[in-house]
């Protein structure tokens, strides 16, 4: 029998154990989204012969199951998620499945599952070279954006983040983001939460970040960690668009000095929002991992 309990930050060990030599490249597999968003995911989870369990909630009231990570059988596990289910007396769905994940999963328990995209969630995954050197006409008006921050901030200053004080100015940064920001959807309050947990407890999370400093005040800062071994995922990044290039240089300063070491750079889903789509859709994703929800038929 499975028993389900809300992730703190105290068991960052145990799930990062059953993590460690994951290769699903998507960034539901992250100790710190898991923590950080379960204001808006109530994400709970169990670990049974060293395999992770999870289920979380989305906002309209619905439960679903995440793959297992592990070496129990796929099969096997899964049937344990679905036994939990039936004693809940709520449907079987799992989310958050890759192609990846569900031919594993139609391998070994065929035809009892279908599989169902939801474009919204899919990540979108790029090559950190590209990132960095943002070569190529598709991406000149990247470097142009780059070019014209330049200009128009010639004292401006990339830094990692690493002390109390970066920390706290980040925090102050996020709060005046915040506050300027016309759209108070609940999607937004939850970013935030999300973000405020994030510079919190930077140093337990083992965080890696970056900010740009114009003037003196931070403008721009970004967050992240690495997801496997070839790929580092990119949590957050705030930057005062008013300011015109401050988001294009702190992706490209981060992924410069932070994550050249990984082959990937997973920036995360858009969640169905237009603007963030259109930027994503910008620096010309080398991969976009499609994701989906899995029901029985």
């Amino acid at each position: 029998m499975i028993h389900f309990k809300t992730i703190e930050l105290s068991d960052k060990p145990q799930i990062d154990a059953c993590l460690d030599g994951n290769t699903f490249r998507a960034c539901d597999f992250s100790f710190t989204n898991m923590f950080a968003w379960n204001a808006k995911f109530k994400t709970q989870y169990d670990i049974q012969h060293k395999t992770l369990f999870l289920k979380f909630q989305e906002i309209d009231g619905e439960t679903y199951y995440m793959m297992p990570i592990g070496p129990m059988p796929v099969n096997e596990s899964i049937q344990i998620l679905q036994a939990d289910a039936k004693a809940s007396n709520r449907p079987f769905q799992m989310k958050g499945i890759t192609a990846e994940m569900w031919e594993m999963i139609n391998k070994k328990m065929p035809n009892q599952f279908k599989y169902i995209h939801e474009r919204n969630n899919d990540e979108y995954i790029y090559l950190s070279s590209k990132l960095i050197s943002l070569s190529g006409k598709k991406l000149q008006s990247k470097r142009n954006h780059i070019n014209r921050f330049k200009i128009d901030n010639p004292d401006w200053q990339y830094f990692p983040i690493t002390s109390k004080k970066d920390l706290s100015e980040c925090v102050t940064m996020l709060n005046e983001w915040e506050n300027i920001k016309e759209d108070k959807d609940r999607s937004l309050q939850y970013d935030y939460i999300a973000t405020r947990l994030m510079l919190e407890h930077f140093d337990e999370l083992q965080l890696t970040g970056g900010a740009i400093r114009v003037n003196g005040k931070i403008i721009a800062f970004t967050i992240g960690e690495k997801l496997t071994e070839d790929t580092f995922v990119v949590h957050v990044e705030k930057a005062f668009g008013e300011i015109n290039g401050a988001y294009t240089i702190i992706n490209q300063q981060f992924i410069e000095h932070e994550a050249s070491k990984f082959k990937y750079i997973n920036r995360e889903e858009d969640m169905g929002l237009e603007p963030l789509r259109k930027a994503k859709l910008s620096y010309q994703p080398d991969i976009l991992l499609e994701e989906g929800v899995l029901v029985p038929c």
